[in-house]
This record gives C-alpha cells, sequence and structure tokens, in this order.
C-alpha cells in the first residue's frame, strides 16, 4: 500500500463507476487526487467518501472534457492545490444527448462522430497536453487512458465510440514513443466492470448479460476500484516505469477469443 505517496492524480469521470473505482484506489494507495466530473455533485460525493476513507488530500473539480479550456484549468487547478500533476487519467465518457447511442453505421449522424471524437479522443488530446510540461519539467509522468473493446473487437452499432477509442489507443502509443525521453510513460487500459450502467443493462437484458458472462473466461465483470483500479495503480506507479506503449485488457479474459457485444452475434 500507499506505493504512489507524494504523487498526485487526475481521473476524470471519476464521480461514478470505473473513474470512481480508479479515483478511490489511487488514493488507497496513497496519492492526492483531484475527482474531475461534469456532475459536480457526484465529483463531490466521490471526493468526500475520499477524504473519510483514505485521509488523503483530495479535491471535487467540476469540469467539462469536451471544452478545452475547462481542461486546461482543471490542470492549473490541480497544480495550484496539489503543486504538480504526475498522473493523469484519462476516463471520461459520456453519451450526446438525443444521438443515436446504438445504430448501425449507416444510421450514425455527423453530429454523433463529432461528439463522440471530441469526448473520446479530443479531451484526451487536451489534457495530455496540459499535463506534459509539468511532468517533462518533474522528468517523470503516468498517463492511462481508458479504451474499449468495443473498438479492438468491432463490435456493432457503437462505431462512433469504437472509432474515437482506438483513434486513443493510437494516441497513446504515439506519445509513448515520443515523451518516454522525459520518463513518461502513456499506456491503455481496456476494461470491463460492474458499474451502474451495466447494471441497468442486466437489469434491462438479464438473458443477454447472463449469457455474455458466460463467455467471459473467468465468469464475472470486475469490480471497479480491486480490480480496473488495481491495473491502473500498478501503471501509475514506479512499478511500472519501463512499461510504456501498451494496451492491457483488463477484462476477465474476455478479449481473448473476442466476447461479442451482443449474444448470439
Amino acid at each position: 500500500m500507499h506505493k504512489l505517496k507524494n504523487r498526485v492524480a487526475i481521473v476524470t469521470g471519476a464521480g461514478s463507476g470505473i473513474g470512481q473505482g480508479i479515483a478511490r484506489r489511487l488514493a488507497a494507495e496513497g496519492a492526492a487526487v483531484l475527482v474531475a466530473d461534469i456532475n459536480t455533485q457526484s465529483s463531490q460525493a466521490v471526493a468526500q467518501g475520499i477524504h473519510e476513507d483514505f485521509a488523503t488530500p483530495v479535491l471535487a473539480y467540476s469540469v467539462d472534457v469536451c471544452d478545452k479550456e475547462q481542461i486546461n484549468a482543471m490542470v492549473a487547478a490541480a497544480q495550484h492545490t496539489f503543486g504538480s500533476v504526475d498522473i493523469l487519467v484519462n476516463n471520461a465518457w459520456g453519451r450526446r444527448r438525443g444521438g443515436n447511442s446504438f445504430a448501425p453505421l449507416e444510421g450514425k449522424t455527423d453530429e454523433d462522430f463529432e461528439h463522440a471524437f471530441r469526448m473520446g479522443y479530443m479531451a484526451a488530446v487536451w489534457s495530455m497536453q496540459a499535463v506534459f510540461p509539468l511532468m517533462r519539467e518533474q522528468n517523470w509522468g503516468r498517463i492511462i487512458n481508458l479504451a474499449s473493446l468495443n473498438g479492438v473487437n468491432a463490435h456493432p452499432y457503437t462505431v462512433d465510440y469504437n472509432s474515437s477509442k482506438e483513434a486513443l489507443r493510437t494516441l497513446t502509443r504515439t506519445a509513448a514513443r515520443e515523451w518516454a525521453q522525459y520518463q513518461i510513460c502513456c499506456n491503455i487500459v481496456c476494461p470491463a466492470a460492474r458499474t451502474e450502467a451495466y447494471e441497468q443493462f442486466a437489469a434491462a437484458q438479464p438473458e443477454n448479460a447472463a449469457q455474455l458472462l458466460q463467455l467471459n473466461p473467468m465468469g464475472r465483470m470486475g469490480d471497479p476500484e480491486a480490480d480496473i483500479g488495481g491495473v491502473v495503480a500498478f501503471l501509475a506507479s514506479e512499478d511500472a516505469r519501463y512499461l510504456t506503449g501498451n494496451t492491457l485488457f483488463a477484462d476477465g479474459g474476455s478479449h481473448i477469443n473476442g466476447v461479442p457485444w451482443m449474444a448470439g452475434s
């Protein structure tokens, strides 16, 4: 424990789900954490829980990652509050209101793609550019970007999301190559976790959810804090100082044979 003592982390989309689990695990390892989320109430609740459970410095921060200026302000707030930024976790994702979340390629609109790439790709570009000068100056940094099996396995009906996540993997690998000279490690995690969104899906389509679990080699969805957060904490630590440009599948083995998005597909 406390392998991240004296480190400072930013986690976007940390107000719930996988982001919340990651923020809590980094805090458990001793890091000061900026809990970033577009939902102010959610970020404050997560920050309060971290403060009570781990007694580590924490800051709740409201940000829309689709806005470059807000991202720059977020990084500035972390630097002002904690002194620097050592760890950046780009996790935030949200569907476009009124968009075609699940539709075939021919049914996707320009707005669907624009939203997916602004939130799933450009938000990471902007935040990585913002933290780079700080990490370069200290000659140390960890960037962990959350991608998805949807893109790797080309799951149907989410081509906008899939495409943005695969672009994010390319961005991460390129940054890993360019920034390795500054001891900045950049890696990707493709997770599968039991989140609020998964619970809603399982409640709406229990047979589908049960079949998908049968196709998972471990037979379960991961825990956001223990399973996904544990992988991110490792990547953020000194133990991963020689690991960069990689994609880690924290999915119970689902990627091995390509578990389909829809059972029976």
